[in-house]
């Protein structure tokens, strides 16, 4: 069953970081079974606060997901994004 990580950057706190993050996460994809279907395009906040923006990821099954998210590579690369904004992040299975 595919998985999707869903991320909303609620908050820039430093630009700079965000950046670097940027420039590391793409290789922290390659091999993997990935799928961008979003990446802080056009939003429209129906409930709750705004965000600045949403970047949604489809993979195979939830544990393709996990695994990603806890890989060395990512978390090296996501300390960057948790000093450059506020987010929130989450994993759901589809349906």
């Amino acid at each position: 069953m595919p998985a999707y990580i869903v991320f909303m950057r609620e908050k820039t706190l430093d630009q700079s970081e965000l950046e670097a993050y940027w420039a590391q996460v793409a290789e922290t994809l390659d091999g993997r079974p990935i799928k961008v279907l979003a990446a802080y395009g056009k939003h429209l906040t129906l409930e709750g606060p705004d965000v600045e923006g949403v970047v949604i990821a489809e993979f195979p099954t939830l544990e393709d997901a996990r695994d990603w998210y806890h890989s060395p590579a990512y978390q090296a690369a996501a300390q960057h994004r948790h000093r450059g904004a506020v987010y929130r992040g989450l994993i759901v299975e589809g349906a």
